[in-house]
């Protein structure tokens, strides 16, 4: 419940006032979103499941984050874009994420 009412804040809060990011750190935000993305899923997932732990969901949704960032970064720094390979992994792990939350309440 806390966790809904904080999405729904910080949704507010953020059409309320246009926060920018400059295009340098976009690349950044955009792959720590897309990793929380995949966290808050598999967080849903598992406690569909039964399984959901909150210190492990924590800490995943920082590691998933910090992990995607620093993969961009070092990417950058080596001259390499590796926004794709990242966004590749994590895409693939929200759409078995989303699948699996579509078996789960659906059936079948």
């Amino acid at each position: 419940m806390f966790a809904l009412l904080g999405l729904l804040m910080g949704a507010l809060l953020a059409v309320a006032f246009h926060p920018t990011v400059s295009q340098e750190l976009g690349r950044y935000v955009a792959m720590a979103v897309v990793a929380a993305l995949d966290a808050s899923l598999g967080g849903i997932r598992a406690y569909l499941e039964h399984t959901f732990n909150d210190r492990i969901f924590v800490v995943s949704f920082a590691a998933n984050a910090i992990v995607a960032v620093a993969i961009v970064w070092v990417g950058d720094q080596l001259g390499v874009d590796l926004v794709t390979a990242v966004v590749v992994v994590l895409g693939v792990r929200i759409f078995q994420n989303v699948a699996a939350l579509r078996r789960r309440v659906f059936g079948g």
